[in-house]
């Protein structure tokens, strides 16, 4: 393993690590790359071989405080060779002090256990065949166009749904290419918002916050008339949530993959009933 070597990626090569991610069916945003990199330009590390990228780790930190592991992939070829764990122990490096989350694949909660990782609940991915052509309304909420100058609001609105400020990534994730950013208003105060944004295969709604179902539904339904009919549209629910699995059976929508989320450190005081759909498997 000598001519092995782990450093930062360029922005180039991030786009490589998101092809990987869709060669292994995570279906990544066709945009996504630009809000990664926008929130650690430094936390994204490329494995080579004799020059050659054979594998990829995330190590994205919030704040300095909170880190999130994603994009573990090492190309089938070398599996098995000890690649992939001079990446895992180069990441932990990365974010050694912060509390670290991850969303693992079930069959590697273990392996996550060894390295000091404890299973807090599942996220769900399911998949909606979209039917739903108009938006809707409700008497109760406003709902508009969530932009940057929105940005110190849904901060403050995200205080118990994300570990800590993510004002840097938000900035990017709400004005992506081929994405749509709805929030709820009511009595002048937010009370819900959502994004949804083109993937490899269909759209991906993410994150969706509400307060409450109602909102979460009209946010949903709003965002899915933003994509095509009959399109396939995917949401991430934490299975924590029973508002937000009785949305998704509501909708008939399928489950269709699954991961573990873990915390390395004391795991976040999230608000997850109001948590209906999770922003990324990426970067939490």
């Amino acid at each position: 393993m000598k001519d092995f070597k782990i450093r930062t990626m360029t922005r180039d090569e991030l786009d490589w690590a998101v092809d990987m991610a869709a060669n292994e069916g995570w279906n990544p945003g066709l945009n996504d790359a630009e809000a990664f990199y926008a929130q650690d330009p430094n936390g994204f590390l490329i494995g080579l071989l004799n020059d050659t990228p054979i594998g990829c780790i995330s190590a994205v930190s919030y704040d300095r405080v909170f880190g999130f592991i994603g994009f573990y992939i090492v190309a089938k070829p070398y599996r098995g060779k000890g690649y992939g764990m001079q990446l895992w122990r180069a990441a932990m490096e990365r974010i050694q002090g912060h509390v670290a989350g991850l969303d693992g694949v079930f069959e590697q909660q273990e392996n996550y256990s060894k390295s000091g990782f404890d299973f807090q609940y599942s996220n769900i991915r399911f998949e909606f065949d979209n039917t739903i052509q108009a938006a809707t309304t409700q008497s109760s909420s406003e709902l508009i166009k969530a932009e940057p100058a929105m940005l110190e609001e849904l901060v403050a609105y995200e205080d118990k749904l994300f570990p800590c400020s993510r004002e840097t990534f938000l900035s990017k994730w709400l004005t992506l290419p081929d994405s749509v950013s709805l929030a709820s208003r009511t009595g002048g105060r937010i009370n819900g918002y959502g994004t949804i944004r083109k993937c490899r295969s269909g759209s991906k709604i993410g994150p969706l916050f509400a307060d409450n179902e109602k909102v979460a539904e009209l946010i949903f339904q709003n965002l899915c008339a933003e994509a095509d009919t009959d399109s396939l549209i995917y949401l991430d629910v934490p299975e924590i949530n029973d508002q937000g699995l009785a949305l998704a059976e509501r909708y008939g929508m399928k489950k269709v993959f699954g991961t573990a989320r873990m915390y390395a450190g004391s795991a976040p005081d999230l608000d997850l009933n109001r948590i209906f759909g999770v922003t990324t498997f990426e970067l939490g």
